[in-house]
């Protein structure tokens, strides 16, 4: 299904009771973000606020359900998508017995001609009102958490060309408003856009950038798509809405953009210009980005439609809006690394506690000996799957979206010993655990049934852990809390939380445990820091995945004759230069401010907006320590 504009959307999702309309002027300075937030993290509507203080309403939490995923790109289940690509691809890529088969194709080429972007020759829907004196002041644009560095524009698509070929790039990334016509461009060192962009520098050019906001909820989705270098995205939107993108010229620079998007933001980034520093940002990680260096983005019009939307998200501690427009790719893209990549492949699961690139989870059919280790190397190599830090790999008959279901498999069919394997390798810029930006290691699980010629794990059934617990409690006075539920539903994982406060502390605590009998017959031990509520494995699985660089965090004792237990600790503690040797700055947990949360208390009842739903924020308090962005490591708790 194509939508005319986001408005249509949005009359979509009134009709269908997924919006809520706020009338009461509400500022984009914060106070959205908390309203926004309560929204989320309770599975609330989208909203519609119609006064920003700004002569444009703006649209958030659309993509924040499943429901609303699959309105915005017109299917009844995201695995619709992916059931098609699967047919495309047999129809185009399958064998050809006979001369009949053969014609069968052109059916199939037809369409994919059909869903090519075109270039039109009139003016745009989203040219209707020329702003000649860019002031990107004139729209709502969210400052988001408390120690952002300044407003940010959260939903952008950022059309850029490549300077040799032409090809079309669409991304991403965010940026902070630092002027009225500039801000800056955080695309990532390894986006296509940063890859563009160090080609204009080689040849000393500018390099002309184009930002579209609002249209076809499917042109927001494809510029977070992670497809395969030069295909157009445009290409995907075609597919996606059934109707070829209609393209037309900007005015001031020399690219093309969907002629019905809400807002077209032209301009350029000269390459020769000094950086500029951007941030920090409450991430989608959880925790804030810290601030650096990236191009600066010069405005040089801005013209928008009619009654045009503006549309924004926020991101930060999970879940968030942008669950679901993970969740779509990893449906949409199954099929694709199924059939190019991991042919095994039979199910993924990348849960939202694992930021999109902390965690994946997946199901192959099994045939041969260490094809378990062969799927992993096979997903680390494979585009944005290079970012995965977490790759756990099961057997087809365990469903990898029943999180108990795959630790129940990884108890079950795991040696540590054996079936665990380190690697070095990029992650994600965002990553704040590992030593070096950008680069860092991965752990895979091997959790399949074993084959003849592989290691078949010992059998750990820990009935009674009681009196361990409480030796340990008493024993180790740092030790806060000891979760053994998960062993007395047949889960060889223990969680522990412990005041670290010198060198060296956990290893020294775990040794300690084992070697007097405390943690025998354990398969996986987390160490968490005191502050952790260790009895909500949701808030432990996003807090470790984001705190482990897992060479360094992930380790394994000798006994006193220097064999290793078969005993995998896993310190998911917060890392710090005086008790770690860490020496890289160590972000905060993002969290609002008090003054936000009782002002939004305070004014809930004139929002309209139903029962008043406390702040998610209260929940993290506990969490976030002094230093705003950056924590203050020699500062006390909160």
């Amino acid at each position: 299904m194509s939508y005319k504009s986001l408005s249509h959307f949005i009359s979509l999702l009134d009709s269908a009771g997924e919006l809520t309309r706020i009338s009461e002027f509400v500022s984009p300075h914060l106070v959205i973000t908390e309203v926004a937030d309560r929204f989320i993290k309770h599975k609330g509507n989208a909203l519609l606020f119609e006064n920003t203080g700004t002569a444009f309403p703006l649209l958030i939490n659309a993509f924040g359900s499943e429901k609303r995923m699959c309105l915005a790109l017109g299917v009844d289940r995201l695995d619709d998508i992916g059931d098609n690509i699967s047919q495309l691809l047999q129809n185009l890529l399958g064998p050809k017995e006979s001369f009949l088969d053969k014609l069968r194709i052109l059916p199939a080429l037809n369409e994919m001609a059909s869903f090519m972007p075109k270039k039109i020759g009139r003016k745009g829907d989203c040219q209707a009102v020329i702003m000649h004196k860019p002031d990107l002041r004139k729209l709502p644009v969210l400052t988001c958490w408390p120690a952002d560095g300044g407003p940010f524009i959260t939903l952008p698509a950022v059309h850029t060309k490549d300077a040799l070929t032409g090809i079309r790039n669409i991304g991403m990334y965010r940026m902070q408003v630092l002027g009225p016509d500039t801000t800056g461009m955080h695309w990532h060192l390894h986006k296509g856009a940063a890859q563009q962009f160090r080609k204009y520098k080689e040849l000393g050019q500018k390099m002309p950038v184009s930002v579209t906001l609002g249209g076809d909820p499917a042109y927001t989705y494809v510029a977070t798509a992670p497809l395969p270098e030069n295909m157009d995205e445009y290409l995907l939107a075609g597919f996606l809405r059934k109707k070829k993108v209609e393209l037309v010229k900007c005015l001031t620079n020399d690219l093309e953009v969907p002629e019905d998007v809400d807002f077209v933001i032209e301009g350029y980034v000269d390459p020769n210009e000094d950086l500029v520093l951007e941030g920090p940002f409450g991430d989608h990680t959880g925790f804030y980005s810290l601030a650096d260096y990236y191009p600066r983005f010069h405005v040089t019009c801005i013209t928008y439609r009619k009654n045009a939307v503006y549309p924004a998200t926020i991101v930060g501690i999970p879940p968030m809006e942008d669950e679901w427009l993970g969740k779509a790719t990893e449906r949409i893209f199954l099929v694709p690394i199924k059939a190019t990549v991991v042919p095994e492949l039979t199910d993924m699961n990348m849960p939202v506690e694992g930021v999109f690139h902390n965690i994946a989870l997946t199901a192959i059919e099994k045939t041969f000996p260490g094809q378990g280790l062969k799927v992993m190397n096979s997903l680390w190599g494979a585009g944005q799957m290079m970012f995965n830090k977490i790759l756990a790999v099961v057997d087809k008959d365990v469903d990898v979206q029943d999180r108990e279901a795959v630790a129940k498999a990884i108890s079950a069919n795991t040696d540590p010993l054996q079936d665990i394997q380190f690697i070095r390798g990029p992650v994600d810029i965002l990553d704040h655990s590992s030593r070096n930006f950008a680069l860092g290691s991965k752990m895979g699980i091997d959790a399949t049934k074993k084959l003849p010629g592989e290691s078949v794990p010992a059998k750990t059934e820990i009935t009674d852990f009681s009196a361990a617990k409480t030796a340990l409690l008493r024993e180790f006075p740092e030790i806060n809390s000891v979760n053994e539920q998960l062993l007395s539903r047949g889960i060889s994982i223990l969680i522990i939380s412990m005041h670290k406060f010198r060198k060296g502390h956990v290893r020294e605590i775990c040794r300690s445990s084992i070697q007097q009998g405390y943690l025998k017959g354990i398969k996986f031990i987390i160490v968490m820091d005191s502050e952790v509520n260790v009895f909500n494995p949701g808030l432990v699985a996003w807090i470790c995945s984001n705190n482990i660089d897992p060479m360094r965090d992930c380790f394994f004792l000798q006994d006193e004759h220097d064999f290793p237990y078969p005993v995998l600790f896993i310190d998911g503690t917060k890392k710090t230069e005086n008790q770690d040797g860490f020496h890289r700055e160590w972000p905060n947990i993002i969290a609002m401010d008090d003054a936000t949360i009782s002002f939004v208390d305070k004014n809930w009842d004139k929002y309209h907006a139903g029962p008043r739903i406390p702040s998610p924020s209260l929940q993290y308090k506990s969490l976030v320590f002094q230093g705003g962005a950056v924590m203050d490591q020699h500062e006390e708790q909160k």
